[in-house]
């Protein structure tokens, strides 16, 4: 007996008539394979004496079988009782007994509860894996066995439930017979039999009582798995006693092998009633459970895609479209059509171009419905939009100001609207194309554009013609008819627009207005005061002479071509200028022809598209919309247009996007097209491959600054060397525009505009040459010389004397020397030589010496006789020619 077994508490070390819990709970954690691990709730059970008081309560080696758990406890010996032994007073029932059954009570009822939950999960996962595995037949015979089953574990439940409930009544019935039998101390109770298991409903009367008076020891049913073929004997307690003399101890027989039902086995959980038909398997989690009945409900078509109703999509097709954009309008993938062009005999990859038929038979294939569209119907065909006669209203006429550099042009805009355009100019030199509006004393608008009349701008001019309605030449009365006059009469003819000539500069010494009528007969121009139908005025811009004559022409002149548009519709117009503004973004300058474009609405011109911003007039004010022959800069778009694109109002973004994708997609075939090769071309090519190349980076301020460079430096270029624009656009200069001069070691342009910061940093670390220029002149002037410094000096070959070889003599160590007869010119030592046979050059070189008779000279004329001999050659013979010549380098000039 170990001292341990001393300590533990004893029944009659308490008070005398208290009663102390009967059995406790422990935890023991199990360890099971793959680590892991299970808590068993373990219930020790002591055995409770009822003596007198003050007896013990027992040996020390009784209290260790009490202590011992009920699960190894042997079967239970009942002492021999004393009958001369007078009965013990009743003990009172303690109110922790009471409390003990009610938690008992409640323990099973949960106990039974968590079985049933339990017997069902484990029906339920037993009805998923026969329903997954058998076939149609076999499922309905499983579905007939899963409802007897279901049946049969309800049933247990029930009877699992009902045996719970049995326990607790009996639990209730023994505290009531407790409490009578400490009421009615005198009545003495005769011993009951003890009674089966089988007889479960038949709750004991009152507290059995041992021969020497004492109560028996109770005994507890235990929760036991309903077994139909179990024998009521089968829980009944042994009575073999294990020592002579031995007290009785409460309990139930040893459990047999696998009796893990009995309360004493340890709580009953889920995942234990889960397992037990396993044999101690490992419990599946919930999201295993999940997953489970997804991939049951994916194998009989619970998440089929075969069940879903593909959808048709109307396809629109052009003429000719990508693999890749037809799949995203069938929303496939491009893979997919890839594959059934395969099979069609067709190699192609994504991103090549299919035409319309087979763009159809793909449409068709994959089961959807296609709407055949062309070129036509992507493209907005303004020509055929024509405008009913009655909704024509009058508009402003547009005028356009030509002439030469330096006549007056933009001086007498200035006079016009009463302010001073040519103060900004460089140089007093238009550089772009203005729009303002100018309103007459009438109440009437004149639009007027002004237009630069340098050479380089021909292009600009020719756009100012096509979108006016009036011309005025400008010619100055003391300069006459110059290039860039004759160019805009030809511009003008070419657009059919009426002409007014204004001879300005008439307050100047020298004016000749009468000069300029007559040299104007020679390009079929007949002015009125020479009997033609061209008007004229003779008017000063500086000193304001004749403007009023000069407007009531201009008026006379719109009156009798009644200018008519259509102002409620969708705006159309032009682009007269662009630009990129830092602040502002792409900014055009356009002119209205006809509509009314207002805020919000959305446009696309060329290969760009946006939505109108904002609008502001010639006086820089932001106005809410603009109507026919209004000239206006839109805000809003893009990117920068060209100049001379037209504006066209659409109906939505989707709209717009579509025809400027379609315009760009245009644009980039006729850059990227090569034309068929011929043996002419590759010729061609050839040679153009050995000129040489000056790459060269232009940024402007405008558009039209732009293209007029470009052309500008392209009139200069020749056979031996041209230029090459690596890259042009509008705005500042970036630090783009200098990592790609770096590295082709070209210079950058910048036509009034500046590099920002960050490019000035890497142009001054990288040596990238800056050149700016705010007037045209200077910057093709530059140009030129440095192309013609890259080719270097022009070396000029001059024929200076022949002489044909008449015989060759032997010279000793110098080989052979040649006599000669000179027949032109003159031979001269110093100079370089060459002999020609049958016109073929078969010496290059100098004259070594020149001899006549025996003399050594410097120079013999022609008529006479002389012996030369030549550095390494004596390959002569009778009949050569011998040719002298002088080579002079001359600076070179394109």
């Amino acid at each position: 007996m170990s001292d341990t077994d001393n300590e533990k508490p004893k029944l009659g070390m308490r008070a005398p008539l208290g009663m102390k819990r009967t059995v406790e709970t422990g935890k023991v954690k199990q360890s099971f394979s793959h680590g892991r691990s299970n808590t068993v709730v373990v219930e020790v059970k002591r055995r409770r004496m009822l003596g007198k008081p003050g007896e013990g309560e027992g040996t020390p080696a009784e209290q260790a079988k009490a202590e011992t758990p009920a699960e190894v406890r042997p079967a239970p010996t009942r002492a021999p009782i004393s009958p001369k032994a007078p009965p013990p007073p009743p003990r009172p029932v303690s109110e922790s007994s009471l409390m003990s059954r009610q938690e008992l009570q409640a323990k099973l009822l949960r106990e039974a509860e968590e079985a049933r939950m339990a017997a069902l999960e484990e029906a339920r996962r037993r009805e998923d894996r026969e329903r997954q595995e058998a076939s149609e037949e076999e499922k309905r015979r499983a579905e007939e066995n899963r409802r007897g089953e279901e049946e049969a574990v309800k049933r247990a439940a029930e009877e699992a439930e009902n045996a719970a409930k049995r326990a607790a009544e009996e639990a209730a019935a023994a505290a009531k017979a407790a409490a009578q039998a400490a009421a009615a101390p005198a009545a003495p109770v005769a011993p009951a039999a003890p009674k089966a298991e089988a007889q479960p409903k038949q709750a004991p009367a009152a507290v059995k009582l041992s021969d020497d008076g004492r109560p028996a020891p109770r005994r507890f049913t235990p929760v036991q798995r309903p077994e139909p073929a179990k024998r009521p004997e089968a829980a009944a307690p042994a009575a073999a006693p294990k020592r002579p003399g031995a007290p009785a101890r409460p309990g139930a027989a040893r459990p047999a092998k696998g009796g893990d039902d009995r309360r004493q086995s340890g709580k009953l959980t889920v995942n234990r009633a889960l397992n037990e038909g396993d044999g101690g398997a490992r419990a599946r989690s919930l999201a295993a459970l999940k997953r489970a009945r997804e991939k049951e409900k994916r194998a009989m078509g619970g998440f089929s895609h075969q069940q879903q109703a593909k959808q048709v999509r109307d396809v629109v097709v052009p003429d000719a479209i990508t693999v890749q954009e037809l799949a995203n309008r069938m929303a496939e993938k491009g893979a997919d059509l890839v594959k059934s062009l395969f099979k069609m005999g067709m190699m192609v990859t994504v991103n090549q171009t299919i035409d319309q038929d087979t763009a159809e038979l793909l449409v068709q294939e994959f089961g959807h419905n296609i709407t055949r569209v062309s070129d036509s119907d992507v493209e907005i065909d303004v020509d055929s939009d024509i405008d009913a006669e009655e909704t024509l209203k009058t508009r402003p006429p547009v005028i356009t100001i030509m002439g030469h550099v330096d006549h007056g042009k933009t001086s007498l805009l200035d006079a016009l609207r009463g302010t001073e355009v040519v103060s900004g100019e460089a140089g007093g030199i238009t550089q772009h194309i203005g729009a303002y509006q100018v309103k007459t004393k009438s109440g009437q608008m004149l639009t007027f554009l002004d237009t630069p009349g340098h050479e380089a701008f021909t292009e600009m001019r020719a756009r100012g013609a096509n979108v006016t309605d009036i011309v005025i030449l400008v010619v100055a009365a003391d300069d006459g008819l110059k290039p860039q006059t004759i160019e805009a009469i030809n511009h003008t003819k070419a657009a059919g627009v009426p002409m007014i000539v204004a001879i300005n500069k008439i307050d100047k010494d020298g004016a000749n207005p009468q000069k300029v009528r007559e040299r104007l007969l020679e390009h079929e121009i007949v002015v009125e005061a020479m009997g033609g139908d061209v008007q004229d005025v003779e008017i000063s811009a500086l000193k304001k002479i004749n403007l009023e004559e000069l407007i009531d022409k201009l008026l006379l002149q719109a009156e009798m071509m009644e200018l008519k548009a259509n102002p409620d519709r969708a705006a159309e117009g032009s682009v007269i200028e662009a630009k990129l503004d830092k602040g502002r973004g792409p900014v055009a300058t356009i002119l209205v022809r006809r509509g009314t474009l207002k805020v919000g609405d959305v446009f696309v011109v060329g290969g760009e598209s946006g939505k109108v911003r904002a609008l502001i007039n010639d006086k820089g004010q932001q106005i809410k919309q603009a109507g026919p022959s209004v000239p206006v800069e839109v805000l809003g778009l893009s990117g920068t247009p060209n100049a001379g694109d037209t504006l066209s109002v659409v109906e939505n973004e989707a709209r717009a996007r579509e025809v400027a994708a379609y315009r760009q997609q245009l644009a980039l075939e006729k850059r990227t097209t090569s034309a068929p090769v011929t043996f002419d071309a590759m010729f061609s090519a050839l040679k153009d491959k050995q000129a040489i190349e000056y790459p060269i980076v232009v940024k402007a301020d405008v558009q039209g600054s732009v293209e007029a460079i470009v052309n500008a430096l392209n009139k200069i270029s020749t056979d031996e060397i041209k230029v090459r624009v690596l890259h042009s656009g509008v705005g500042a200069i970036t630090e783009s525009d200098v990592t790609l001069a770096r590295a082709s070691n070209a210079p950058i342009i910048g036509f009034n505009v500046r590099p920002n910061a960050k490019a000035r940093e890497i142009g001054e670390r990288d040596k990238v040459r800056f050149k700016y220029f705010d007037v045209i002149y200077h910057l093709t002037d530059d140009i030129r010389g440095e192309m013609a410094g890259e080719l270097g000096p022009e070396a000029i070959e001059t024929v200076v004397g022949r002489a044909e070889i008449r015989e060759v003599f032997s010279a000793g160590k110098h080989g052979k020397a040649a006599g000669l007869l000179v027949t032109e010119g003159f031979i001269r030592k110093a100079l370089k030589a060459r002999i020609t046979r049958d016109d073929v050059i078969i010496y290059n070189g100098e004259i070594s010496s020149l001899r006549r008779f025996k003399d050594d000279v410097a120079e013999v004329r022609a008529g006479l006789e002389c012996g030369v001999t030549f550095t390494s050659h004596t390959d002569i013979k009778p009949g050569d020619y011998l040719e002298t010549f002088e080579v002079e380098l001359r600076q070179r000039t394109l």
